[in-house]
């Protein structure tokens, strides 16, 4: 792939420079505790935190309720209903507007508004998350990534635009921008995708699976929501640190949009969220037991570097659904909406329980000090629930190196035999079930093939049926039929036989060295 090439696909484009300027205007009334184009006189404490409350629990009830809605109604849900989104959004900035001249009613304006501005947020990530989804894996997270870099850019340069005039601008030009990104680049979705077309009530199995196997990553990505939803609490006192603490978290926002592009310019990467989460726990306990130490200096910081994390998280999250659609077929809204009603619920319960235990004055604690202690509970309790509570912790099933084992002194020696390793055991040991497994592995490697793609063509190569695959994963047949159309893409093949019989024969140094003697004889490879 030639240099020009290679980076022309990390150029702006209307999927990526439309949920890029969606992120930047949100982050003007939903992220940092602060709107930083409203006059200041208006955001007295009561006005933010009606605001903020009212929003963030819309947000998080619309998630699990779009959960439901495309469990149960389905149809809906295969149509880019951006109006839906696009309607409230706009009223509730109406809304916002509305309370710099009505001061009688800012109040009630602030609750509406919220609500408003809750569901058409949430209603705008549904969409882009079924957009990134219905994408090929590489083009959708491209543009989710690309966002995620461009989205600073255009918040900061929001601040060369004079205040009175943006306000404005965001109902009347930017969200209307960034709907109409939407419906340009949803033109090309393939809605006979199986994503799409799956009736989730008729195999309710596997969706109750893919609850099992996500819930804990939500979990995870939970507990830097319940810390980022803690500091918002802190930064609507003071809106002036809610200011430095939108800029932080903007500027580490991209940061991380240039650490997760460099990397992934570079190697593919595998991440497990809740791995991920275990080595960064022990850091973020300690950045809030510092917190009454060192003071409301070291809030914006604290917060910056903590949202960067959490930025990372909503990322990953969204990566994560996306992988999950397409790898199992379901509807790309109903794991979206479960991940992400766990997620700002519990980002919801930082905030509220962070505002009350702020006012604990009577129990003769700093503020801060409170807070600190209350947010090391509840995110250990969270850690504790998403490594799977007291169910994990008794389980027979644990390491046997975690074993003690107390044997009665009286009691003659036995001669025991070594614990036989489990299958597990002995395949993580041995690496390959067996040559065809060991074949796979190469075959996936060299055509860079995704893990449900190698685990499908596996199945198929051992001689599986569509129907007996689809059991043995808990997907539906039509999911197995677009993978393996995808595989066969890959492989330059056409049918089942010419598969078993490549996976068979593939010998990735017999084919190196036939490519290294075209070059070397001038044939293109």
């Amino acid at each position: 792939m030639s240099l020009s090439k290679r980076y022309s696909q990390y150029l702006p484009n209307a999927s990526n420079l439309g949920y890029a300027l969606f992120l930047a205007v949100n982050a003007t009334a939903v992220w940092g505790g602060v709107f930083p184009f409203l006059p200041m006189e208006i955001q007295t404490q009561t006005f933010v935190v009606s605001f903020f409350l009212a929003q963030s629990l819309i947000f998080a009830v619309s998630y699990f309720a779009s959960t439901l809605g495309v469990y149960f109604l389905p149809g809906p849900a295969r149509k880019f209903l951006v109006w839906a989104a696009g309607l409230p959004y706009f009223l509730g900035w109406c809304c916002l507007i509305a309370a710099v001249y009505i001061d009688d009613e800012a109040l009630k304006l602030a609750i509406a508004g919220g609500a408003l501005i809750g569901f058409g947020s949430a209603g705008f990530y549904m969409a882009w998350q079924r957009l990134f989804a219905s994408q090929k894996p590489e083009v959708g997270n491209r543009d989710l990534i690309m966002a995620t870099l461009f989205a600073p850019i255009i918040y900061f340069a929001l601040y060369i635009i004079p205040i009175a005039v943006t306000v404005f601008l965001i109902p009347l030009v930017f969200m209307p921008l960034f709907a109409l990104a939407i419906l340009v680049t949803s033109r090309n979705t393939d809605l006979n995708q199986p994503m799409f077309e799956d009736l989730p009530r008729e195999h309710p199995g596997i969706y109750l699976q893919a609850i099992k196997d996500y819930w804990r990553s939500a979990f995870c990505i939970g507990a830097f929501a319940l810390s980022c939803g803690v500091i918002r609490s802190i930064a609507v006192e003071t809106p002036e640190v809610g200011a430095n603490v939108n800029i932080f978290s903007m500027a580490s926002m991209f940061i991380a949009g240039i650490a997760f592009a460099a990397t992934w310019q570079r190697k593919s990467l595998q991440l497990s969220v809740s791995s991920a989460f275990r080595v960064l726990f022990p850091f973020v306990i300690s950045a809030f037991v510092l917190l009454p130490f060192l003071g409301k200096d070291y809030v914006a910081p604290f917060a910056g570097a903590l949202y960067a994390l959490y930025n990372c998280a909503i990322i990953l999250m969204m990566i994560q659904c996306a992988q999950a659609s397409r790898e199992r077929g379901i509807n790309p809204v109903f794991i979206y909406g479960f991940f992400g009603g766990i997620v700002y619920m519990l980002h919801d319960v930082g905030y509220i329980m962070g505002i009350f235990v702020g006012g604990l004055s009577e129990l003769g604690l700093q503020p801060l000090t409170s807070i600190a202690l209350f947010s090391v509970y509840l995110l250990a309790l969270v850690y504790f629930i998403g490594q799977g509570g007291f169910k994990q912790a008794l389980s027979p099933n644990r390491a046997r190196a975690e074993r003690i084992e107390l044997i009665p002194t009286a009691a003659a020696p036995a001669k025991r035999k070594r614990p036989s390793a489990s299958a597990e055991d002995e395949g993580e040991a041995r690496g390959y079930q067996d040559r065809v497994s060991k074949q796979c592995a190469l075959v996936k490697k060299h055509y860079k093939l995704s893990d449900r793609e190698a685990e499908v063509m596996e199945l198929i190569a051992r001689g599986n049926t569509v129907a007996r695959i689809a059991e043995t994963l808990l997907v539906s047949e039509n999911t197995i039929r677009t993978h393996s159309k995808r595989i066969y893409t890959k492989l330059d093949i056409h049918r089942k036989q010419e598969l078993a019989d490549l996976v068979d024969s593939f010998d990735p140094r017999a084919l190196k060295d036939e490519q290294e003697g075209k070059r070397g004889s001038g044939t293109p490879s």
